[in-house]
């Protein structure tokens, strides 16, 4: 193993060893991209939130953490993780979102035809997912860490989304909202270990 793949599974290993200007601004530039969409997937929370009617949004209201297919929450243990294994983590959970959130959008669709800004939020949530994945891979490819096994898309998971009634489907459009905001909010904290002068 090289000196720099060890300072991967510890940043803090060497900290003489420097990254190199190039893989330096591929980090920069992807913590960057989740920086912004960390903040768009707080909109697109708030915004589907808005557009569930009552009880959603109503103080005190806990809806039930229904399980979605495929996915769930970055676990306690994530951030003890070397740092290359939670990016492989995030990667899985970005490649996972797409399908789950094009389901979501197409029951919203159905559900409030007239709320085309959220509709909008959930196609761009969509493709940003994607292109953030992407972007995660493009690093550990050029970190040297081993590429994640391909995971195929669960069968289920749209099915699930919109075969479910009406409140049912909006708790589940909520869980997984709220999976794309975790998931990219934890991609930006671990691409933030990573940023030379970031975080230890």
């Amino acid at each position: 193993m090289s000196r720099r793949e060890g300072s991967l599974e510890d940043p803090q290993a060497d900290s003489s060893v420097s990254l190199l200007p190039h893989l330096e601004a591929k980090i920069r530039q992807t913590h960057s991209l989740a920086h912004l969409l960390t903040k768009y997937a707080e909109q697109l929370l708030q915004e589907y939130v808005q557009h569930q009617g009552d009880p959603f949004g109503l103080p005190g209201f806990s809806p039930p953490r229904l399980p979605v297919a495929g996915l769930s929450s970055p676990t306690p243990t994530h951030a003890a993780l070397p740092v290359a294994e939670r990016l492989r983590l995030d990667a899985a959970a970005l490649a996972a979102l797409p399908p789950l959130l094009d389901a979501v959008s197409r029951r919203q669709a159905e559900l409030n035809p007239r709320a085309p800004r959220l509709l909008r939020r959930l196609e761009d949530a969509a493709r940003q997912a994607r292109a953030l994945g992407a972007a995660v891979e493009a690093v550990l490819a050029a970190l040297g860490a081993p590429a994640r096994e391909p995971r195929p898309e669960p069968p289920t998971a749209a099915t699930a989304t919109v075969a479910a009634g009406v409140f049912p489907a909006k708790v589940l459009g909520l869980r997984v909202c709220g999976l794309y905001r975790e998931w990219v909010s934890r991609t930006e904290g671990d691409l933030g270990q990573l940023v030379p002068g970031g975080p230890a």
